[in-house]
């Protein structure tokens, strides 16, 4: 089998529901680039029918689909797990819902040329936003980004957007440091990739919000402080170099 240029990591919690119209779409763009690609999916312990959902059947150049079961420890986890079984050159995770759809990878694809990580961002100029988060979780979102650039990551505006593409040597140093299981999984890839000396560059994506969202506000911005601490300590502890 030839192997893949791009490989597509999906995490999924209880998605047998959006997974199979997410697969459906990315399927459909994937066979119709150049370039060839694979797609894994990663259920981190579903208690629902995720584990059971049937595969679609691979067309050129989409070279293989498989599904990964582990045990449930959450989004950064399951990123390892996808991460470590990747034959790609560059790696993409996006999430379950495709908030951020499969075609703006070729954006992602055009900046890797250039740096290490390219990163989806909701919160450029140039950001297209076509279905908003409801008001209360923009509030949000915005506070904890500052505080988020200010302990961690300056410069970058949107740590959270669950679509990044890294160069495969980049993620094979990167992933196997991180710590967190956790909402904060992102925001420590990053801060351990510029500690490591990698280029970030933040790219302009299309986004729509998923009224499904698990995103449960006072208990995981409480958690989010507690990794947020967790990965400053890290930091200044040299745990990551």
């Amino acid at each position: 089998m030839k192997k893949p240029y791009l490989s597509v990591v999906i995490p999924a919690y209880n998605e047998e529901l959006r997974l199979p119209n997410t697969l459906k779409k990315i399927c459909a763009f994937l066979k119709e680039q150049k370039y060839t690609s694979e797609i894994i999916i990663v259920d981190d312990g579903s208690t629902d029918g995720t584990k059971d959902i049937s595969l679609p059947i691979p067309s050129a150049p989409l070279t293989e689909i498989r599904l990964l079961n582990k045990k449930h420890r959450g989004k950064g986890a399951a990123i390892r797990a996808g991460t470590l079984n990747a034959q790609g050159s560059c790696i993409l995770f996006t999430d379950a819902d495709n908030s951020t759809p499969i075609e703006e990878i070729n954006k992602l694809l055009s900046v890797l040329q250039n740096f290490d990580l390219a990163i989806g961002s909701r919160h450029l100029p140039e950001s297209d936003i076509k279905i908003k988060q409801p008001w209360y979780r923009r509030v949000i979102s915005r506070l904890a980004n500052r505080l988020i650039q200010h302990l961690l990551l300056p410069g970058i505006v949107d740590t959270q957007c669950g679509f990044k593409l890294l160069r495969k040597e980049a993620a094979q140093e990167i992933l196997p440091r991180t710590t967190v299981n956790g909402w904060s999984f992102d925001m420590e890839l990053l801060f351990i990739a510029r500690t490591l000396g990698y280029s970030v560059k933040e790219v302009p994506v299309t986004w729509l919000d998923s009224p499904q969202s698990r995103l449960r506000p006072i208990r995981d911005a409480f958690q989010t402080l507690m990794e947020l601490a967790k990965i400053r300590i890290n930091g200044w502890r040299g745990r990551y170099k």
